[in-house]
């Protein structure tokens, strides 16, 4: 039975899910798609929803204590200032930090260009009953590399079906991955700098190269089809998420964490020594 929000009037997996003809061109970055609420009411229910997301995860890594192999994999990919920190913040920073494995990935290092694209991916994965974090990933290798040339194509467009059956190897595996395409305006894009400009708190937040990226927007938005189109798939479908409004953003995927661990079917695991003899122990003690 499902807990989903009143407010919600489709499930988010199933309405923010791509599917094959959707263009990124068509998206509509304020929307609120199958939400009928509004900010003024997101910070009661937000905070309802990120108490069930807790308990689940919290049930993910009781049990991968207890030698259960499943772990969830959240991929944040979005241009600068669509919100993946404040998912990491205001969402996954609900859980059980015991359990949460973040990674920003951000240029490769030397070390990491000296290996094959997907070894510093690979390093950083979820371990059993772990949520993993990725703000950007190895989506960075077939988007910002495209987009700045800075391989041949041929190289960049060889990795659409080497990311398929490494994310088909990952779910085969016991990793549900969650991933979430984050679309932010170029006038919501633009509030934000600004903001971050008008605040010395907020100024490391603030890289100049960003201005040169919204340059390039129609080059990401080619990139990102491509992207959707071809690494969309039944193990590891991509979610678009707008994010104009941070508060829907959140809410949205908080749900879309919250489906994922349900479909899980978790159960807190049995102790494994005998509960009644330990109480007595403990009356003695």
């Amino acid at each position: 039975m499902s807990d989903l929000p009143s407010e919600w009037t489709h499930e988010p997996r199933k309405i923010l899910r791509f599917s094959p003809g959707d263009k990124v061109a068509d998206i509509d970055p304020n929307s609120t798609p199958g939400y009928t609420g509004d900010k003024d009411g997101s910070e009661e229910v937000q905070a309802e929803r990120n108490e069930r997301f807790a308990d689940l995860q919290e049930m993910l890594y009781a049990n991968g204590r207890a030698g259960d192999h499943r772990s969830l994999l959240l991929v944040l990919q979005g241009m600068d200032t669509a919100g993946k920190g404040s998912i990491v913040k205001h969402v996954v920073g609900a859980g059980n930090p015991m359990g949460i494995r973040y990674t920003a990935f951000g240029v490769p290092t030397e070390e990491e260009r000296a290996h094959h694209y997907l070894w510093r991916i690979r390093k950083a994965l979820p371990v059993a009953g772990q949520i993993g974090v990725f703000d950007r990933s190895h989506y960075e290798d077939v988007l910002v590399v495209r987009v700045h040339d800075l391989v041949p194509p041929e190289v960049w467009a060889s990795r659409y079906v080497e990311i398929n059956a490494f994310e088909k190897e990952l779910v085969d595996s016991g990793t549900t991955i969650v991933k979430c395409a984050m679309f932010v305006s170029l006038d919501e894009q633009k509030d934000r700098l600004a903001a971050r400009l008008k605040r010395p708190d907020k100024y490391w937040k603030y890289n100049p190269s960003d201005l040169d990226e919204r340059e390039k927007w129609p080059a990401y938005q080619e990139a990102y089809q491509a992207v959707l189109d071809r690494t969309s798939t039944d193990h590891a479908p991509w979610f678009v998420v707008p994010c104009d409004k941070k508060w829907y953003t959140r809410l949205a995927v908080n749900e879309l964490l919250i489906e994922a661990l349900k479909s899980m079917e978790l159960e807190w695991p049995p102790a494994d020594f005998d509960v009644e003899a330990e109480q007595k122990r403990l009356k003695k003690a």
